[in-house]
């Protein structure tokens, strides 16, 4: 019969402990970067996306011409992206927000490579990125929605 043995475990091989102090600092470091992250993305949104759209700029009126949206499509899309600037500044709307945000991102970039040729194509999947990490880190934040939704029906 053969005999089996646990494996060893070298101290040197283990993970080094983290400290209460040092988990909280990377924790708080964490949640500063992802709520400067959510800023960076609502500015550009509501200013850089939406406001040109909104204000009919003529190089935003220019392509949904081209697109053959016309002024209806423009401010559509324009009062979409700032929702979804408003709604990543609100922690409860984030993660909700962020989804919605890639979800347009998805048809930016099909209308992208159908209609433009692909000029810009990566833009809206390089955003997309940064709004899968908001959806995903503050997935949690979305059941105060919920719980909210379920408190005004009662």
């Amino acid at each position: 019969m053969s005999e089996t043995t646990a494996p060893v475990v070298r101290p040197e091989a283990t993970a080094p402990e983290v400290t209460a102090p040092e988990a909280t600092a990377r924790g708080k470091g964490a949640r500063i970067s992802l709520r400067a992250l959510q800023i960076a993305l609502a500015l550009f949104y509501g200013f850089a996306s939406a406001l040109p759209k909104l204000i009919a700029h003529p190089s935003a009126v220019e392509s949904f011409d081209t697109l053959g949206w016309g002024s209806a499509g423009m401010y559509t899309i324009g009062l979409l992206e700032l929702a979804g600037a408003v709604g990543l500044l609100i922690p409860v709307l984030a993660p909700v927000a962020a989804v919605s945000l890639s979800a347009l991102m998805v048809g930016a970039f099909i209308t992208q490579i159908t209609a433009f040729d692909g000029q810009y194509a990566a833009t809206p999947l390089i955003l997309i990125v940064p709004l899968a990490l908001i959806a995903w880190v503050r997935r949690q934040d979305a059941t105060g929605l919920t719980k909210l939704a379920r408190g005004r029906r009662a």
